[in-house]
């Protein structure tokens, strides 16, 4: 039952909520202890958050989840925990963020009850609906953003909110590709709904755009006037290398590997993946805290 229930809340999923802490690293706080501990105390609550939303989806979805290759063998769609259990563990979930939640600030539980909603609506209607499937995952990292910032009351780079937005879409499309692939190459296999309205074409336009635009952004960020004077120095620009990288080599697994369905999987398991965010996280800390 334990190892089922730890199964049920994706720990390995919970790797999406470091990105609130891209606002503690950027206003250079990291090694602030109040800070670094404030923003730590989000990032478990928002965790906990998550993995709410995730019981809540597989509730929803348990029985198109039993026709999936792979999700069928989730706790709740193959039976191993029932809904009622999973209903039951969300609820004391629940109960410990209420909690957590009583030490942080107003805005920061707004915007999680903000992502909560947009979760919810979207396990409910939302990921049926071409479109603005994708644009509610977008919305879901930016908010993570945004709370790791109004947490440690500081201000974020519109070019860095842009970059969030354009990378969060990037994977978004780039999974909705890999499921179009898996559904050509497996005519047995069910998958969404929403995926009668997006072909493999207009998936790949729209990857391109949208890795393009975190490319562009990024790099405009490393080099806007505001960035240059609070890190005083220009040296962030040779961090966008790293970017180019990783992006290209995320769209080469998923064009060439036929990977994509499972971001984290991939970012957990593919080394070459790993030793560019391992380097570019490296890189930006001697640079921006370290003046290199």
């Amino acid at each position: 039952m334990i190892v089922q229930l730890i199964k049920l809340i994706r720990i390995p999923q919970w790797i999406k909520n470091l990105f609130i802490l891209v606002p503690l690293v950027f206003s250079l706080n990291l090694f602030q202890r109040d800070y670094f501990f404030l923003a730590l105390l989000g990032f478990i609550t928002f965790c906990f958050t998550t993995s709410i939303v995730y019981i809540i989806n597989d509730i929803i979805d348990a029985e198109a989840d039993r026709a999936h290759p792979t999700k069928k063998n989730r706790p709740i769609a193959s039976g191993k925990i029932s809904p009622m259990q999973g209903i039951l563990f969300a609820i004391l979930l629940l109960v410990i963020v209420i909690i957590l939640c009583l030490r942080l600030k107003p805005a920061f539980i707004m915007l999680l009850g903000l992502y909560f909603l947009i979760n919810l609506l979207y396990s409910l209607k939302l990921k049926h609906v071409v479109l603005l499937d994708i644009f509610s995952i977008a919305a879901g990292f930016l908010i993570r953003v945004l709370a790791g910032a109004v947490l440690i009351s500081v201000a974020v780079s519109s070019w860095l909110i842009l970059t969030t937005m354009f990378i969060s879409l990037f994977l978004a499309v780039m999974k909705r590709h890999s499921e179009l692939v898996l559904v050509s190459d497996d005519s047995t296999s069910t998958t969404r709904k929403v995926l009668a309205y997006y072909s493999i074409n207009f998936t790949d336009q729209i990857a391109t755009v949208a890795a393009a635009g975190v490319i562009i952004c990024y790099a405009l960020y490393t080099l806007a006037e505001r960035t240059i004077s609070v890190f005083k120095t220009e040296s962030l620009i040779y961090t966008t290398p790293f970017v180019v990288f990783g992006i290209f080599r995320y769209m080469f697994l998923v064009y060439m590997n036929k990977q994509g369905e499972n971001t984290t999987q991939i970012l957990l398991t593919d080394i070459p993946m790993i030793s560019t965010v391992v380097l570019y996280v490296l890189t930006t800390l001697m640079i921006i805290y370290f003046h290199f």
